[in-house]
């Protein structure tokens, strides 16, 4: 176990890998329709949010400590992401 919790850092990168090599594979040797890095953030950061949000009752103030971000950059984010 990690010092930070119970899922390991590794195995988030495993999954992120997993994904990734999946994405790769059903596009089959075309390139992908956008810019990745964008991609996979937008996909993870939504639901690292919305997770963190949930663990904390909604406390944005809690989450974003949680997070390490501001909790104005918190707010802008739940906005950009239709996070109510």
């Amino acid at each position: 176990m990690s010092e930070c919790g119970a899922i390991n850092e590794n195995d988030m990168a495993r999954y992120v890998r997993k994904a990734l090599k999946e994405y790769f594979h059903d596009l089959d040797g075309e390139q992908p329709c956008c810019e990745l890095y964008d991609m996979v953030m937008k996909c993870v950061e939504k639901p690292l949010l919305e997770i963190v949000l949930e663990q904390v009752g909604g406390n944005q103030t809690r989450a974003s400590e949680m997070l390490g971000i501001n909790r104005n950059t918190l707010r802008k984010k739940m906005l950009q992401h239709d996070i109510d």
